[in-house]
C-alpha cells in the first residue's frame, strides 16, 4: 500500500482549494484529514475518497473503483471510492469531489454516538 512522497505532495496540492488538508502514515498509505476529518486514503500511489449513501452513485457514474484489500482470506470493501482520472489534473477539477467526501466523512462523524459522559456511575457524595 506505499505510496511514492511525490504522489501524496501531489494530492496534498490538489486538496488545497479544500482547506488545512494533511496526510498521516497508516497502514502503509496515507489517510487524508480535513481540519481534522478523516476523509480520503492514499494507497500505491491512487486517492480515495470518503463514499456513502448520498454520494455514492456520483463515484459509481463515474467509473471509480471501490477501495479494497485482501483480509483473512477474504476481501473488505471500504466506503472509499477511487478518485476520477480526470480529476488528478488539476485543483478545481479535484474541488467537487473532495467536497463531496468530506461531507460524507462529516454525514457519518454526526451519525456515531457521542462518547464519554458518566453514564451508568453512581453519584459520590
Amino acid at each position: 500500500m506505499a505510496s511514492s512522497p511525490e504522489f501524496v505532495e501531489h494530492v496534498l496540492e490538489l486538496l488545497a482549494p479544500l482547506g488545512r488538508v494533511a496526510a498521516r502514515r497508516m497502514f502503509g498509505g496515507h489517510g487524508l484529514y480535513c481540519d481534522g476529518v478523516f476523509f480520503g486514503i492514499i494507497a500505491d500511489d491512487m486517492l480515495y475518497l470518503k463514499a456513502d449513501g448520498e454520494n455514492r452513485a456520483e463515484f459509481e457514474r463515474a467509473g471509480c473503483e471501490i477501495f479494497s484489500y485482501a483480509r483473512q482470506g477474504k476481501i473488505a470493501r471500504l466506503n472509499f471510492y477511487r478518485a476520477p482520472e480526470e480529476a488528478m489534473d488539476a485543483p478545481h477539477l479535484m474541488l467537487p469531489w473532495a467536497r463531496s467526501a468530506l461531507a460524507a466523512a462529516l454525514r457519518a462523524r454526526a451519525a456515531k454516538p457521542k462518547k464519554g459522559g458518566r453514564k451508568g456511575r453512581a453519584s459520590r457524595r
